[in-house]
């Protein structure tokens, strides 16, 4: 009976001196700079997001955020390089729509897996493409290109920065929901398709906002609609896709993860922080004078969205016969 009155008095006194222990280094995270993963070159829409997050996150976890910019094979090689690393906390991916869904429709196989390989943990914005068209188009809405696209079946272009890309995918849920027939004209890149759009070689794109705003105000593009729900504040004047077509809706995004396993506690805690900083004015005054709109989902909430676009997407892509080689 002694014995056994100070064997459990030994054992309390072990657990009373590292439950402290526990609960210090649970607490201690992060204890070392966190890698962020950017699948594209320095300088697009994912990695001026991601350093406009990086020293705001730095100055609230305490810690260095190293951006790591690996290009290469539309994203898969950085992709995969977050679903490989180690599940602590001290790596992050800030994925797009086409590393984290339109790829699983495009492409016959990855090395990776959106939904199995990675912690969702928020959306950090939406991007809708504005509806636009060379002046000489006689359309000053969707409702009116439609009108003009079912009168010539086949006659009128669209331009896309790469078949299977954002936009073309777009462009085809936006042709398919219409019912018009007009024939699809890829370049490489959304800098050469626009610049064949301001010579007046195609009729029509669907581009991001940042991109488009300065030539519509000096009256080289004319903004006929856009992709979202609602209006945006740098454009008024461009009408929801979906007034004349009804729900139609496809944006652009990008949204951070980690590598599956990442323990709850560390996803909670950079979901946080990561809401935080983008709802700072700075950040909130960029991302609506562009065009974006503000994310910040729940991680839950951001797993479902991927899943849900990986579902719209590949259905798209189906229909429309799309082959991305």
């Amino acid at each position: 009976m002694r014995l056994a009155i100070i064997s459990m008095g030994f054992f309390c006194a072990l657990t009373s001196f590292t439950l402290p222990a526990t609960a210090q280094s649970r607490d201690a995270y992060p204890s070392k700079p966190i890698r962020a993963i950017v699948p594209f070159v320095p300088g697009g829409p994912t990695d001026i997001m991601a350093r406009g997050l990086a020293p705001r996150l730095s100055a609230s976890l305490g810690k260095q955020i190293i951006i790591d910019n690996r290009a290469g094979a539309g994203g898969l090689i950085a992709a995969t390089m977050a679903k490989d690393a180690p599940p602590d906390g001290y790596t992050i991916f800030f994925g797009t729509i086409s590393t984290l869904a339109t790829n699983v429709a495009t492409k016959a196989s990855l090395p990776y897996d959106p939904l199995r390989d990675y912690a969702p943990i928020t959306l950090t914005s939406t991007n809708p493409y504005f509806m636009v068209v060379h002046p000489t188009v006689p359309a000053q809405s969707a409702r009116e290109f439609i009108a003009l696209a079912k009168a010539q079946p086949g006659k009128l272009n669209f331009a896309s920065s790469g078949t299977g890309g954002g936009s073309h995918l777009a462009m085809e849920l936006f042709r398919i929901m219409a019912q018009i027939d007009m024939v699809h004209v890829p370049y490489k890149g959304s800098g050469q398709s626009v610049t064949e759009l301001l010579a007046g070689q195609v009729q029509m794109t669907f581009i991001q906002p940042s991109i488009t705003i300065g030539h519509a105000k000096a009256g080289k593009l004319k903004v006929i609609g856009v992709t979202s729900k609602n209006r945006l504040s740098s454009w008024k004047d461009a009408a929801p896709i979906a007034d004349a077509v009804p729900g139609y809706e496809s944006s652009s995004w990008q949204g951070v993860v980690a590598p599956a396993k990442t323990p709850k506690p560390i996803i909670d805690r950079l979901h946080a922080e990561i809401v935080k900083a983008l709802n700072t004015p700075e950040m909130t005054a960029r991302l609506s004078a562009e065009g974006s709109e503000i994310g910040g989902m729940s991680p839950d909430a951001f797993g479902r969205f991927v899943r849900e676009e990986i579902a719209k997407w590949t259905k798209v892509v189906k229909q429309a016969k799309i082959q991305v080689e």
